[in-house]
């Protein structure tokens, strides 16, 4: 009988016990950033979003000769939309994938340093 009274009470604490169901928390907003800076450039981010679903931010990176690639982004209910800001050599004005691409740098590798030269 002992055994019995044993065994229903594991059983029961089984089925009552607490459960740890995984369940879909609310979007909280947050906003966040940073730079890092090193003897090749820097790198850069930095992100908000409003609780409510929409996320908006930017990331970059600028080199030790000040060329730079910046990536401006929102994610909503309308999809995600990016614009890529540059003065990157050779870069022009396209749109390619739905992406924004915005170069006002030198169309030409002349001007970057000593790495490229024209016949490259």
């Amino acid at each position: 009988m002992i055994f019995l009274f044993t065994l229903g009470c594991i059983l029961f604490s089984l089925v009552s016990g607490d459960h740890h169901d995984s369940y879909h928390q609310n979007p909280q907003p947050y906003n966040f950033g940073y730079a890092v800076e090193s003897h090749d450039g820097t790198q850069f981010r930095k992100e908000e979003a409003n609780g409510h679903g929409q996320v908006q931010g930017s990331y970059g990176y600028r080199d030790q000769l000040g060329i730079l690639r910046e990536v401006h982004y929102v994610a909503d209910h309308n999809g995600f939309r990016a614009q890529v800001k540059t003065n990157e050599p050779g870069t022009i004005n396209k749109d390619p994938a739905d992406v924004k691409v915005v170069a006002n740098g030198n169309h030409g590798f002349h001007n970057y340093g000593n790495l490229f030269t024209h016949g490259q």
